[in-house]
């Protein structure tokens, strides 16, 4: 069952897929008009998902610019989607350890959520990328958590995805007695919601099952059952799938005519649909179907195309690997230039600090100068006041991002702590300011005792004019 369709790679139970243009640039238009932060972010990883289809490299690039406004406005939600999308992208274009890391960050968030379905989900989406990396039995403990989580919370719209996905890992393991029984699960699911596209699918994996079984006759009314329900549906490439199914099958039972029908079916489908694995495998069951039977020359044309399809999908394999080198190197750069923002931002904070810093001790010296000029001494009580009201703001503010890392965001024991530093800082403020405010007060009255014993002397000593 080797690039078997059952794998369903895509699954965002929030998120729809949005594949026409149209749609990317509707959002395009509403983007350019928002205002509000939020809804750019929920805008721009609508329109990463609008063009996920037809331009990952877009796609990429939107749903980073969404996860860094959304991580910069604290908006869960938004991050939670635009980190989704990112891992949908490189799993689509086979960058399967950054698709990796970017679901575990998804799963980090949706662990601290509310929502069942989107965790049940990044978890399934996880061990898929471990089926997509053939690391099967990695994939097992994950299919079996969001199997767990699905019927525990009996998430409806997951539960045939789970089957299949189990069935499908189970089947590449050749456990086929415990691929049957997810395969029969979810086929009772399918037939539960009346989904043609599912009963097709769930069918050919039975066929599978029944195959390995030795159970032929079940294996091909099975098989043939799928094809119907596919061909109603248009699924053209899992009916390449049921008709190689078939194929050989009928070799096994000898009966050749029949299997090089079915083969040539499921090649000319491949070929229509340019589905290059089924072309290959059609291709390679030809020429053996040939060579067994002594037909050089249908031999030889089928292990030309052979060969010619093995250079071409390793040609694909190239041209993937070299998309992978690219993204890689696109999330670098939009790495640097979110991490040059975030340290401009930085030093504007800083600079600010600074400021602040130098500000308090200038107000307060200026406070005391004040208080020799003649100024009326509320004004100087006032900027007392204010002078240490900074200070003590100032030192909250250095104190607060401290904090927040000593209790890792926790409220409780933020607001905790926050609070007997007020319980120190309040009675601290009222006792210096009243010191302050009363040595102020005393200077200012000295001196103004000062300057007018001052004027008393120098009246008494001025001489009468002649």
């Amino acid at each position: 069952m080797k690039n078997s369709c059952f794998l369903l790679a895509f699954f965002f139970c929030m998120a729809q897929l949005y594949a026409q243009k149209n749609k990317a640039d509707s959002f395009a238009a509403l983007l350019a008009k928002e205002k509000t932060d939020s809804n750019k972010v929920t805008l721009l990883w609508n329109m990463a998902d609008a063009t996920n289809n037809y331009n990952p490299d877009t796609s990429l690039y939107l749903s980073q610019k969404s996860l860094y406004l959304a991580q910069k406005i604290k908006f869960t939600e938004g991050e939670s989607r635009a980190l989704g999308i990112i891992a949908n992208t490189f799993l689509k274009i086979g960058n399967y350890p950054r698709a990796l890391d970017f679901y575990l960050q998804k799963l980090k968030i949706e662990e601290k959520r509310d929502n069942p379905g989107n965790l049940a989900s990044v978890i399934m989406n996880i061990g898929i990328v471990y089926v997509y990396q053939e690391e099967y039995r990695k994939a097992l403990p994950y299919y079996f958590e969001a199997d767990s989580i699905i019927n525990a919370k009996n998430i409806e719209e997951l539960k045939y995805n789970i089957a299949i996905n189990l069935g499908d890992v189970y089947s590449r393991l050749h456990s086929n007695d415990t691929a049957f029984g997810y395969f029969k699960r979810s086929l009772d699911l399918a037939n539960k919601i009346q989904d043609d596209n599912f009963r097709g699918a769930s069918l050919v994996g039975l066929g599978h099952s029944y195959f390995e079984q030795g159970k032929d006759s079940l294996a091909l009314e099975t098989y043939h059952a799928s094809m119907n329900y596919l061909k109603a549906v248009n699924n053209e490439e899992l009916i390449c799938e049921a008709a190689l199914g078939i194929a050989k099958l009928y070799q096994r039972i000898n009966k050749p005519d029949s299997a090089e029908s079915y083969a040539r079916m499921a090649l000319a489908l491949a070929q229509k649909d340019k589905f290059l694995s089924w072309q290959l495998e059609a291709t390679t069951f030809l020429t053996n179907h040939f060579k067994q039977s002594k037909q050089a020359d249908s031999t030889l044309v089928y292990l030309e195309q052979t060969q010619a399809l093995k250079d071409s999908i390793n040609s694909k394999d190239r041209i993937r690997e070299s998309q992978v080198l690219f993204s890689n190197e696109q999330l670098r750069q939009n790495e640097l230039a979110e991490n040059r923002l975030k340290a401009k931002h930085e030093r504007s904070k800083q600079l600010q600090l600074l400021f602040i810093g130098i500000f308090i001790p200038g107000l307060f010296l200026f406070t005391l100068f004040l208080s020799r000029r003649k100024v009326h001494i509320r004004f100087i009580k006032l900027m007392g006041i204010l002078s240490l009201l900074i200070l003590f703001e100032y030192l909250t503010l250095l104190l607060h991002p401290y904090v927040l890392e000593f209790t890792n965001h926790t409220p409780v024991f933020e607001i905790m702590i926050f609070v007997s530093i007020a319980a120190i800082l309040i009675p601290t403020h009222h006792r210096i300011e009243h010191w302050l405010i009363e040595k102020l007060t005393q200077k200012r009255n000295r001196y103004e005792e000062g300057q007018f014993t001052i004027r008393k002397v120098r009246l008494k000593t001025k001489k009468p004019s002649n």
